[in-house]
């Protein structure tokens, strides 16, 4: 009861059953921080200041939060106290609660500490740094600018990643205005150099300065937008300290359309860094979008050749061979892909809580179903098995060079290819059982001869090799070792009896990539079977919500667009509470150029993620979606189209929020 009369109006939260247990556990939790850590931690205790009532403390988790002083971070912990419910009328008998004192937490992915505000009200502010070890030091002004430029990166990062989820994360902008886009590039440059020590996205083994968060995030923030310019000012002067960047700077030139500048600076860094992959990769995507798929060959080759560990190259490799329709050179590249073990976000170790107050605020959230949970939140266990979904990182992106390959293919030619160019079990077995027998000869002929002679044993010659019993057996048990493209020597003559030689010595063992696109294939082929079964007899086809979903899902993983798009369609008329059928449409519809439809579907998304506390404009998939439609639109078609629509005020607030965006930040189109 109390801790019902001591929840924020619409900011999350869940209330600890001991004080403080969550800055206890944060504490604990700081070594285990790998990368750019969690999302910051705002704990704040409350009371009623009346004397036997106990204090109750709660923490929710929020990015996007200013984390360049402990005075914007105190600022933040001040708000809160606006946020209580007001329960302190003249007839009211309940006490109110007010926040005595909080403390914000924000993780510093460049040194590896957490810095620390703690405030009291009224009272002081006092800003700390807590080491791995527990132990306080002074915030240092490197220090801050390490945590500020930190908090961004996990804001744009984590902004909307589907696989992150937290109970009581809130998002806020992280940049609100073209002065604070700038202190972040100042603040960027500064600590480029250092970029490596925040980590790089899982697909990368070794985090470089160039491959690392912080360029992602940069790359993602302005790429997002279609405002490359301010990350090629960005990187036209750090370029001129490492010929490195000149790689970002190329890819920057390309997204603003500057092509010949664009080649211009890949052909000067190439004499300076020939052994950039990123920047032989920059050339080989240049080079794709011209078809010139050869030339983009040789480079993918070298850039393999310069970074053999990293998973990107061979990615790349194996892309260009199916550009080129080689499709056993790309199942051959695909199998010698060095996969990583995916490790995840950083995140707080869950607690027990003594209660979750997750408020919903009515006025957006009439326009969305129920969460409780009815029958379309069931599916058939065979859909829900299926292990291609739970794939990340460096698995995830095998299988989609997978899938492509087989809608280029096909299953039947797969099968082909892939019997041509690796061993199979049925060929590993009649290869054993041959050297077997093998075996027993050569044990009986070394019996005979040991009785007239102490010499050598022969040796048994096999496809023209000399070989002795234990150069065979290796054979057999490291068949992967075999060379793929190994000339076949002269076959020396053998008996009429010697059995066939095999094939065997040039091929490789495979991994067991087809077994999860085996079961995608068949689900996806027993449901487009069952479909039209039921439309030749006029009967309608029944799935529940969350099983239509699953199917939008598995067509797109299949690249068969048009069949998942009617998937989400259809997952729309059941009352189930999910935002993924209505983001994936508004995703297509946007890149259809469809503007009636992607608005629809924004609205539904910008209602779900308010809903989950996502308060922020950018990056998020609706400003992507707008941004994509206002260059072929203009953003003033777009408004209108909003305003025609009738929307209740505190949506058409939000939905025109993103064009405010627009216009601040002068996106194109913003001006037509």
């Amino acid at each position: 009861m109390a801790e019902a009369q001591a929840a924020f109006k619409e900011i999350p939260e869940i209330f600890e059953t001991e004080l403080v247990e969550s800055l206890t556990a944060r504490t604990e939790s700081l070594s285990t921080f790998r990368e750019l850590g969690p999302p910051d931690l705002c704990h704040v205790v409350k009371n009623t200041g009346r004397s036997g009532q106990r204090d109750l403390g709660s923490y929710h988790f929020v990015s996007g939060v200013d984390a360049s002083s402990s005075a914007s971070l105190a600022a933040y912990i001040n708000s809160l106290t606006y946020a209580l419910e007001d329960s302190s009328a003249w007839f009211s008998k309940s006490p109110a609660w007010k926040v005595r004192n909080g403390t914000f937490c924000c993780f510093n992915a460049f040194s590896r500490v957490d810095i620390r505000v703690d405030v009291k009200i009224p009272g002081g502010v006092s800003a700390y740094v807590i080491d791995l070890r527990g132990e306080r030091h002074e915030a240092t002004p490197e220090i801050w600018q390490e945590t500020y430029v930190s908090a961004i990166l996990r804001a744009i990062l984590y902004s909307d990643d589907p696989t992150y989820l937290l109970e009581a994360y809130r998002k806020l902008d992280p940049i609100t205005t073209p002065e604070g886009e700038i202190r972040f590039l100042q603040a960027a440059e500064a600590l480029f150099m250092k970029g490596w020590q925040v980590g790089s996205d899982p697909e990368i083994q070794v985090a470089t300065i160039v491959s690392n968060h912080l360029t992602a995030a940069i790359l993602k923030y302005f790429g997002d937008s279609g405002r490359y310019q301010q990350a090629a000012n960005l990187f036209e002067k750090l370029a001129a300290r490492e010929p490195e960047v000149a790689s970002l700077l190329a890819k920057s030139y390309i997204g603003m359309n500057e092509e010949v500048k664009a080649v211009q600076i890949m052909a000067n860094a190439m004499r300076q860094t020939p052994q950039s992959y990123t920047l032989l990769h920059v050339q080989c995507d240049f080079l794709r979008s011209k078809s010139k798929y050869e030339y983009a060959l040789k480079l993918a080759r070298q850039a393999v050749n310069c970074a053999p560990s990293e998973f990107v190259t061979w990615e790349k490799l194996t892309e260009l061979y199916m550009d080129l329709k080689q499709y056993e050179s790309a199942l051959l590249t695909l199998n010698s892909c060095p996969m990583f073990t995916f490790n995840g976000r950083d995140a707080h170790r869950s607690l027990t809580a003594a209660k979750v107050s997750l408020p919903f605020s009515r006025s957006i959230g009439d326009i969305l179903p129920d969460r409780q949970k009815t029958e379309d939140d069931e599916a058939d266990p065979a859909l829900q098995r299926l292990p291609a979904p739970g794939l990340r990182g460096t698995w995830s992106r095998a299988y989609s060079l997978l899938t492509r390959l087989v809608s280029q293919i096909g299953w039947d030619e797969l099968l082909k290819t892939r019997s041509s160019v690796f061993v199979m079990e049925e060929e590993y077995r009649m290869q054993k059982a041959q050297n077997e027998i093998q075996q027993v000869s050569t044990e009986s002929d070394r019996e005979r001869e040991e009785n007239i002679s102490r010499a050598v044993p022969p040796k048994i010659h096999i496809n023209g090799e000399a070989e002795t019993e234990n150069d065979i057996a290796d054979t057999i048990e490291k068949p992967a070792q075999a060379a793929a493209g190994e000339e076949k020597e002269e076959e020396s003559e053998l008996p009429a009896v010697a059995p066939e030689p095999f094939s065997f010595s040039n091929k490789r063992l495979c991994e067991r990539w087809l077994d999860n696109l085996f079961m995608d294939l068949r689900v996806w082929t027993i449901f487009r079977a069952e479909v039209a079964h039921f439309k030749t007899q006029h009967v309608a086809y029944r799935k529940t919500g969350f099983e239509w979903e699953i199917l939008g899902d598995l067509g797109l993983r299949l690249h068969h667009k048009e069949e998942a798009k009617e998937a989400y369609q259809r997952c729309l008329d059941s009352p189930r509470y999910s935002v993924k059928p209505w983001l994936k449409l508004m995703e297509m519809y946007a890149e259809e150029g469809d503007i009636q439809r992607s608005i629809q579907t924004a609205i539904r998304v910008a209602a779900y993620q308010y809903a989950d506390y996502t308060e922020m404009t950018f990056p998020t998939q609706i400003a992507r979606a707008f941004f994509k439609l206002g260059q072929i639109h203009g953003h003033a078609k777009i408004s209108f189209t909003l305003l025609s629509m009738g929307l209740p005020e505190p949506i058409l607030k939000i939905m025109d929020s993103y064009m405010q965006y627009g216009q601040v930040f002068k996106i194109e189109g913003y001006d037509f």
